[in-house]
């Protein structure tokens, strides 16, 4: 009689329920599973490879976004100050200094009689239309920006000041007193609306300038960006370290080519913001920050100019008219010896020269002021508006020369530098972006032939 194995004995090999099978055969088809899967334990060698491998090629292409987005942060902080902020600035700027000077010119003008000079009225239009203009360009670009009611304010009210001026003109011409009226009216209009509101947009667009040029140079997202970076390479030296251990070869070519690749890159990073800093720094700190403080020093003296045609055409002795160019003399004096420290050497001259000719011009007007108080109008008026050398008006005219020469020479330093400034960026984007899939790459294809080995 043959012997039945009974279900759970001993001799049957399996001691739970059900039909035998052949028990050491699951182990090793479950391993060759695992193996096809490549899901093999992390305590393993090809797991830890495969760990590392996947944390290298993240960690590159996180790295990559990052340095990215940094260096277009950078670059388009940098193109919007060299091509969009400072021309809407510089256009603000002389929209203020072209209604000044409008205004001083009328003003002017009417000291000279009935018939002001040709020259005086081709200055005044001349100043109109590039005021218009630039009112223009500053109201296209700013969007409903909040300059919006400032910009308002000079569209509307620009109209109104030369109709005032234009009536004083005409009565002059015909030998009314009145003329003078008008004329002081359409001052009052230019320094209580005009004025102002100019002063705000040229405010706002000098901060927008500042502010790109800020970001531009800023430092916490490129030092986060650099110390990613370093870290990354720490991360691929440790992994080289532990793979030459474990499978005592020296080098493996995709891992040293990923590390070529991110030294090229930080470097090139690296010497992009240090150069592009230094000339953005450069093109704000002596182009357009001094080139800012000589446009005030202009308007400054535009302001004294004008309270001194006025105290003439008005013939009261009022002091306030005094008491303003006092000011604004103070006030210039103060600008041209801050733009002196500031501005390239190039404007230095042109700003040491504009500081001597302020210098004469309010010694003679002190002379004016007297005049004034001794009712000496006509010799006041000579010495005001007079052809000599030594006279207030050509004293004026070559201080208003070289400030324009020195701010010239300023806002060349910051449209050069800010040039060289944006192109240090050139190509740094896609260059970055390159290396950094190519870091992931090469760490995927070098990590895949030791786990190759494996198999």
């Amino acid at each position: 009689m043959t012997a039945t194995v009974t279900r759970g004995s001993p001799a049957s090999g399996n001691t739970g329920s059900g039909t035998a099978t052949a028990g050491p055969g699951k182990p090793a088809r479950r391993a060759a599973r695992r193996r096809r899967l490549g899901i093999e334990r992390a305590s393993t060698t090809p797991g830890k490879v495969r760990l590392i491998r996947a944390g290298l090629v993240a960690a590159c292409l996180a790295w990559g976004a990052l340095a990215a987005l940094m260096v277009s942060q950078h670059a388009s902080a940098a193109g919007e100050a060299a091509v969009t902020s400072e021309p809407l600035s510089l256009a603000a700027q002389q929209m203020y200094q072209s209604l000044a000077d409008a205004d001083v010119t009328a003003s002017t003008g009417y000291l000279y009689g009935r018939t002001p000079p040709f020259d005086f009225r081709q200055r005044y239009q001349r100043d109109i239309a590039a005021a218009s203009a630039d009112l223009k360009a500053v109201t296209a670009a700013s969007g409903g920006s909040a300059i919006g009611p400032h910009l308002s304010t000079l569209a509307a009210d620009l109209p109104v000041y030369t109709g005032y001026v234009e009536d004083g003109q005409t009565y002059n011409s015909l030998g009314y007193p009145a003329g003078g009226s008008f004329l002081e009216v359409a001052s009052d209009e230019m320094h209580l609306t005009l004025l102002p509101a100019a002063r705000d947009v040229y405010a706002y667009e000098n901060a927008q300038l500042a502010a790109a040029s800020a970001r531009a140079t800023g430092l916490p997202l490129a030092v986060v960006t650099l110390a990613a970076g370093l870290t990354v390479g720490f991360f691929l030296y440790r992994s080289q370290r532990w793979l030459s251990r474990r499978t005592h070869r020296t080098f493996n070519v995709g891992l040293v080519l990923v590390s070529v690749a991110g030294v090229v890159a930080l470097i090139w990073m690296a010497v992009a913001l240090l150069s592009g800093r230094a000339d953005l720094l450069r093109a704000t700190g002596h182009g357009s920050t001094p080139a800012e403080t000589l446009a005030q020093a202009d308007i400054a003296a535009l302001q004294a100019r004008g309270d001194e045609t006025l105290n003439l055409i008005s013939r009261t002795g009022d002091t306030d008219f005094q008491a303003g160019f006092r000011t604004a003399q103070e006030q210039l004096a103060a600008l041209l010896s801050s733009a002196g420290s500031q501005s390239a050497a190039s404007a230095a001259g042109s700003v040491t020269a504009a500081r001597h000719e302020a210098s004469s011009w309010f010694a003679v007007n002190q002379q004016a002021q007297k005049l004034d108080q001794a009712h000496d109008y006509g010799t006041e008026t000579q010495l005001v508006i007079g052809a000599g050398q030594d006279s207030a008006g050509t004293l004026f005219v070559r201080l208003e020369t070289d400030l324009d020469a020195a701010i010239r020479a300023d806002q060349a330093v910051f449209a050069d530098s800010a040039a060289s400034g944006s192109g240090a960026f050139t190509g740094l984007v896609a260059g970055v972006a390159v290396l950094a899939l190519a870091m992931a790459a090469g760490c995927a294809w070098g990590l895949s032939r030791r786990l190759a080995e494996y198999r």
